[in-house]
């Protein structure tokens, strides 16, 4: 397995690939991805133990909605049985899977328990929903603990956006994903910077222009019937387009590719 550096301009290629593949299977991938908040939210209904299984999911679901990628791009129409792709490559890949949801959930409750520390002795602010002004989103946006989260979940993040098909596809064990995420991250910051800013350009252009149609035709209550659905396929697509990521940022040997084909055998198959 080799880290593959790319160059800043395919940020941008991978955000266009992923609106392009999500639009092959519109229905598919937006519901998909709204079947995984479906069983978040159910999940964070049941006390104290529900909010860290729905996060300790987000691993396995991030790899089902990968695997429902690579079924669009091929063409194929993916099922609802992908998004459980992580339990079905046997008892060593799904422990493995299980592992990797645990720490990601302990990394997660680790940052917001510190960066609640900050925040503790501030009063919360009030924002109404249908004010979407500029003083009303400074005062969401100048909360310390919001950027001490932010910053801490970095690498949180960088350690996590391989390491799902990593450990599956690849045998690679958990804490060893982590840090070949990280390796990869670092070495393609350039790129994910690109495709950071792509995205965040795409959405600022999307809000822009519902903005604007919201007030052409019926103001805040026409622009909140559609807004829902919206956010729903911005999301779907930009799940779409991390396989992208993943993809061009490593290199494997013949036998592993072959084995990425199809399902994965456990990790001391003799192949």
């Amino acid at each position: 397995m080799r880290v593959q550096v790319n160059t800043p301009g395919t940020g941008w290629r991978w955000v266009r690939q992923g609106v392009r593949t999500f639009w092959r299977q519109p229905l598919a991938m937006s519901g998909l991805f709204f079947m995984f908040m479906v069983v978040v939210s159910l999940l964070a209904m049941v006390p104290l133990l529900g909010t860290a299984i729905s996060i300790a999911l987000v691993p396995a679901a991030t790899l089902g909605l990968m695997a429902a990628t690579r079924e669009a791009e091929q063409g194929r129409f993916p099922m609802p049985s992908v998004l459980v792709t992580a339990f079905r490559g046997g008892a060593a890949r799904t422990q493995a899977m299980l592992v990797l949801g645990g720490l990601y959930a302990t990394g997660l409750l680790l940052v917001i328990g510190i960066s609640s520390l900050f925040i503790g002795d501030l009063p919360a602010p009030t924002v109404d929903s249908s004010d979407m002004s500029t003083e009303a989103m400074s005062a969401a946006m100048n909360r310390p603990g919001l950027w001490i989260a932010m910053l801490l979940y970095l690498p949180v993040l960088m350690a996590f956006w391989h390491a799902p098909p990593l450990v599956f596809w690849h045998g690679v064990k958990p804490v060893k994903s982590l840090f070949f995420s990280l390796v990869a991250c670092w070495s393609n910051k350039g790129a994910l910077l690109v495709f950071t800013l792509g995205w965040m350009g795409v959405i600022v252009a999307l809000g822009l222009t519902l903005g604007l149609l919201g007030s052409l035709f019926g103001g805040p209550q026409a622009l909140q019937l559609v807004l829902y659905p919206i956010v729903l396929f911005m999301a779907s697509m930009f799940h779409t387009s991390l396989w992208f990521t993943f993809r061009d940022s490593f290199r494997f040997d013949e036998a592993d590719e072959t084995e990425e084909a199809g399902d994965p055998p456990l990790p001391d198959d003799p192949r």
